[in-house]
């Protein structure tokens, strides 16, 4: 049986190696499979940024962040705490196209977000 490889690049641009017997359908922006020597073409570098107001509720931002990113209640718990206490939090990393739907799709509830470059 054919080892899968899957070589996932981290925010502090480290590189991890994962192998599995099965390939693994997982909802991971701007990862792929590759094969073992093959170069790593890293499309991130892009990071959503979101800033506090006063409109949104807790629950607004934690279910319009859950749709954005597919991330967990729990992760978008995390961050809008982060946003209504710290005033930003960076809710997504990935390739400049994916952090600009990411941001679309936030935007909808009228919250102020910034794509930057990491």
């Amino acid at each position: 049986m054919r080892k899968h490889v899957k070589y996932v690049r981290l925010p502090d641009r480290s590189k991890v190696k994962l192998e599995s017997n099965d390939p693994v359908n997982v909802i991971t922006p701007d990862v792929r499979y590759i094969s073992e020597g093959e170069t790593i073409y890293d499309n991130s570098g892009y990071i959503v940024i979101v800033y506090d107001n006063d409109k949104n509720t807790y629950e607004e931002v934690i279910g319009i962040l859950c749709a954005a990113t597919a991330c967990s209640v729990n992760e978008a718990y995390i961050e809008a705490w982060e946003i209504d206490h710290l005033g930003k939090s960076v809710v997504h990393h990935g390739s400049l196209q994916e952090c600009e739907r990411v941001a679309a799709i936030i935007r909808q509830i009228g919250i102020r977000v910034d794509v930057a470059q990491e």
